[in-house]
């Protein structure tokens, strides 16, 4: 049980760093391609003008502050939402209720096609060579 938990804090922390990394890149990349695109414009955003009462930055940090809020109240009432209609207790409860509401994906064991490919160019190639005889098939 212990183990268990210390995985999932692990997990937690590597989850929380990983996408922090990759939303830091992502703004930086698009600020740097913004900048490359119109240096001009750019550089009059960063600093806040009698025209322009607040910086660019400034109002795409509010901007962006803002809609997280919204995303994560509108996402977190939702499933909380979702929850309550279920009338579960908890989460196991919870799981066999969607469990029963929500339709089963059968096993595929023993596999019944290829399940390792060499590329994309090796799996699209296998789809189309289904989709081909399963055409014939029904032709």
């Amino acid at each position: 049980m212990d183990n268990n938990r210390e995985f999932r804090v692990k997990a937690g922390i590597f989850l929380a760093v990983v996408s922090g990394i990759s939303a830091f890149v992502g703004f930086g990349t698009t600020v740097l391609t913004a900048r490359k695109q119109d240096p001009k414009y750019f550089g009059r955003g960063l600093i806040p003008t009698r025209q322009l009462p607040e910086s660019g930055a400034a109002l795409a940090l509010r901007a962006l502050g803002w809609g997280t809020l919204y995303a994560h109240l509108g996402c977190g009432l939702f499933f909380y939402g979702i929850w309550k209609l279920s009338g579960a207790k908890d989460l196991a409860e919870f799981r066999d209720k969607m469990g029963k509401l929500l339709p089963n994906i059968p096993k595929n064991n023993p596999p019944q096609g290829r399940t390792e490919f060499d590329g994309l160019n090796d799996l699209l190639e296998y789809i189309s060579q289904q989709k081909r005889v399963e055409n014939q098939k029904t032709d």
